[in-house]
């Protein structure tokens, strides 16, 4: 992990990093990757291509940002995103500051028919074997990885195991990181790590450096207008969180909205 990465990130790495120790020491990998190789995995990539913008609705309690942000039931939430329009899922299972587990993603995967994004602090390859036994899709961070080799390594070992891998970016950087590594779906996040401010035109600066990818614009879509900015800018997604939590309503709106 580069010694640049903000303290909020860096914290909650240091405890995914605890959380992955804790995984080798309770599983037998060898029989773990067998289990992530029989997992029937749902298109992820394939729902983000479809044509108009993607939805990816997101399941949390909590964000380092915003705090509490309501209880939910996991599996209650993920049906009604499916009936708003929803075309994925994320779900937190963040323990520490997102209030999340794995038993959130398995019971929204369970109640709908949506491919799911495990969305976590991924540090070892130990997660990306357990996220392909339960989910569709993982999530790697780019700030959290060394240099483009070891990305590589990551995105490489999605694929045998049928996981798609959404690749997040915030800088011109890790953008080319994240094209030298493979990555075929890049998340642009739009938020700030170091202060957690939000800007919008952060997608709109390294949509044209990202070639032909499956590109997912996340954070800060608060309303209709917000992804209609980033859908003109060239994402093929939103991935809304927060906003969809208060206002689940906001991912039919954009579901059905004309392009």
């Amino acid at each position: 992990m580069r010694g640049s990465v903000p303290s909020i990130l860096g914290a909650l790495a240091e405890v995914a990093r605890e959380r992955a120790a804790q995984l080798r020491r309770s599983a037998d990998l060898d029989i773990l990757y067998e289990e992530a190789l029989r997992f029937e995995k749902r298109p992820f990539a394939a729902a983000l291509e479809a044509p108009g913008v993607s939805v990816i609705a997101e399941v949390k309690r909590a964000s380092p940002s915003a705090g509490d942000i309501r209880e939910l039931d996991p599996a209650g939430w993920a049906e009604r995103y499916e009936r708003e329009g929803a075309r994925c899922l994320s779900v937190l299972t963040e323990p520490s500051r997102f209030r999340g587990s794995m038993l959130d993603l398995d019971a929204a995967r369970e109640r709908t028919g949506l491919p799911v994004l495990r969305k976590d602090f991924t540090v070892d390859e130990a997660q990306v074997i357990e996220a392909a036994t339960r989910a569709d899709a993982v999530l790697l961070i780019v700030a959290l990885f060394r240099d483009a080799k070891t990305l590589s390594r990551y995105v490489s070992l999605a694929g045998e195991l049928g996981l798609a891998a959404l690749v997040e970016v915030h800088d011109e950087r890790e953008a080319s990181l994240a094209l030298e590594a493979g990555a075929g779906i890049v998340g642009v996040n739009n938020r700030d790590l170091r202060d957690f401010s939000v800007d919008l035109a952060t997608t709109e600066r390294l949509a044209p450096l990202l070639g032909d990818v499956v590109l997912v614009a996340e954070s800060g879509v608060r309303e209709v207008a917000d992804a209609r900015r980033l859908r003109d800018a060239g994402a093929d997604a939103v991935l809304v969180g927060e906003a969809a939590v208060r206002d689940p309503s906001l991912v039919r709106r954009i579901s059905s909205m004309p392009w």
